[in-house]
């Protein structure tokens, strides 16, 4: 039996996860602080000393992108000192890393999408311990998969879309910032290509490999670890991405653009963070669907 460890199982992309994760060849074991405290060193050794796992998917993460920038330890230790931690311990145990990142590791200052391989530079401490947190992970883990992520939202949790709908619902005007850039995320198509990834070493899915052909990949160079960039397809603003909530749900609010300027925060926010997303479609033969048709599927649920 392959064990996959999860962190973060009531975040949006762990409860995704937890709604379309086979059971068939893989035994996943969904986790969040209080079943497992990625902070603690020893409750992590104590976690791969009992399950083994073959997979650690880090979900996990200090979030709150403003209260970073006061709470420093905090965020360093969840987003950096952690995944450093787990890191080590899926080395040890010859287990493959999945972790997620930020487009906030990008200082915005970009006007092409963004490779892989692109220059960064955080412009808010969260920023800073996500890359921390990526730095750390490779250096403890070859065997790790980093894939960066943006504008996450989902049926789960709290986001973007689920404050729009309920500010529509209870104003009659908005302002929206227009000046940044980037691509939604869905969390349930995020969780789809991570189980796609799995799967293609050991038959997560019905219908996949055999135990015979799993064993053998096992015991490959266990694929193709590095930094990979996922979000849905197209290239939008805030205002864009808002207007679009609006008018799907046939909401009777309008929807005004402003300029970062107008709408001030603690934390600075890249300008521009759309993803290259080239590597990872190449590699593990990902289908990216286009925003809209994902927030749609998203607001359905709704």
């Amino acid at each position: 039996m392959n064990y996959i460890l999860v962190s973060g199982k009531k975040g949006q992309l762990g409860s995704e996860l937890k709604d379309i994760a086979s059971k068939d060849n893989c035994q996943f074991i969904f986790t969040d602080r209080d079943d497992l405290d990625i902070t603690s060193e020893n409750i992590l050794k104590e976690a791969f000393e009992k399950y083994k796992p073959a997979f650690f998917i880090n979900c996990a993460a200090y979030t709150a992108v403003d209260k970073a920038e006061t709470d420093q330890v905090t965020a360093y230790k969840i987003n950096a000192e952690a995944v450093g931690n787990i890191a080590k311990q899926c080395h040890q145990y010859n287990a493959r890393l999945i972790h997620i990142s930020t487009d906030y590791v990008f200082d915005g200052k970009g006007t092409q999408p963004y490779k892989t391989d692109a220059k960064t530079d955080p412009v808010n401490y969260y920023g800073y311990t996500k890359l921390m947190g990526e730095q750390l992970a490779l250096n403890n883990n070859p065997q790790t998969i980093v894939i960066r992520t943006s504008w996450v939202y989902s049926a789960y949790g709290a986001n973007f879309v689920k404050t729009m709908l309920r500010l529509m619902k209870e104003r009659k005007e908005l302002n929206v910032v227009s000046d940044q850039f980037g691509s939604p995320t869905y969390a349930r198509d995020l969780a789809e290509a991570i189980i796609q990834i799995i799967s293609g070493e050991l038959s997560v899915v019905s219908g996949g490999k055999t135990e015979e052909s799993t064993q053998s990949l096992q015991l490959t160079a266990h694929g193709f670890p590095g930094i990979y960039h996922f979000s849905n397809e197209g290239d939008i603003s805030w205002y864009d991405f808002a207007v679009a909530i609006r008018d799907i749900k046939q909401l009777d609010c309008a929807v005004n653009p402003i300029p970062t300027s107008a709408y001030p925060t603690p934390a600075k926010r890249p300008a521009y963070s759309v993803f290259d997303k080239t590597k990872i479609v190449n590699t593990f033969n990902i289908q990216l669907k286009h925003w809209k048709d994902s927030l749609k599927e998203c607001l359905e649920k709704l």
